[in-house]
């Protein structure tokens, strides 16, 4: 086990508000992470950070053992995998989604002139298998549906074996089969011995997938509680971070909220 992220009194400050506030946190090899907290309370921002895509605007940031700062980040983002919407609209229409996860060999989202090798392409045709993908290799990206886009992000960020996967709420959107689909291969995923440490964003307790194991409440751009997911989602402590009164129930493998 070895520690991932560390953020050490982290603040990001844009036109004097702290979107973070005095942040500090880790997160270990062997942990999966769920950030919640309402709109505006700093989960994306603190999932760029540790992407190495944003600096702290004070205190320290060490991802993968590097401080931000005093590292090449391209070559750091090399060992990260980050599935996210922006990352959907970078990818080109006409793309084939073989060619969409199998461009993240050289951190492209179109191909053009590199070389890739059989075992690129092997390794992307099983990513694609694993996350039901399998039959939509040769279709465009742009005719996909929802669901099927979502998988791609996600297929596409661990074609590296990343050593840290970070979504940003992998099924905002989605229909029900698509989200039940979705969170269950995320959830398959993060209960495999091959999977990364892995960082999720979400609004809501019911899109946590099965094999997380802490939860992080963020409000505000501070943390309100952190821990093991079972004792950190509560009625109390999601009721808090939300600023309004919910009852939260644990059922199936899965966590709900409802008003109270």
């Amino acid at each position: 086990m070895s520690t991932v992220l560390d953020l050490r009194n982290v603040s990001i400050v844009r036109n004097g508000r702290a979107i973070l506030d005095s942040v500090t946190f880790q997160a270990d090899s062997d942990q999966r992470w769920v950030i919640l907290g309402a709109n505006g309370a700093g989960k994306t921002t603190m999932l760029r950070v540790a992407a190495a895509q944003i600096h702290p605007s004070e205190g320290e940031a060490i991802v993968l053992g590097q401080r931000l700062g005093e590292v090449n980040v391209f070559e750091l983002r090399t060992r990260i995998g980050f599935a996210s919407s922006a990352l959907a609209n970078q990818i080109p229409n006409s793309e084939s989604v073989l060619n969409a996860v199998m461009t993240a060999s050289y951190g492209v989202t179109g191909r053009w002139k590199e070389f890739y090798d059989s075992v690129d392409e092997r390794r992307a045709r099983r990513v694609l298998g694993e996350w039901q993908l399998a039959d939509f290799e040769e279709r465009p990206f742009g005719t996909l549906s929802d669901g099927e886009r979502k998988r791609v992000q996600i297929a596409r960020s661990i074609m590296t074996d990343p050593e840290m996967l970070l979504l940003d709420e992998p099924v905002a959107s989605l229909d029900i089969a698509s989200r039940e689909l979705t969170l269950k291969l995320i959830g398959g995923y993060a209960q495999s011995s091959v999977a990364p440490a892995m960082l999720m964003v979400t609004h809501h307790l019911e899109e946590i997938p099965a094999g997380f194991t802490h939860a992080l409440l963020l409000q505000d751009g501070k943390i309100l509680a952190k821990g093991e997911i079972g004792s950190t989602i509560t009625s109390e402590s999601i009721s808090e971070a939300f600023r309004f009164p919910l009852k939260v129930s644990y059922q199936g493998g899965r966590f709900q909220a409802v008003a109270a």
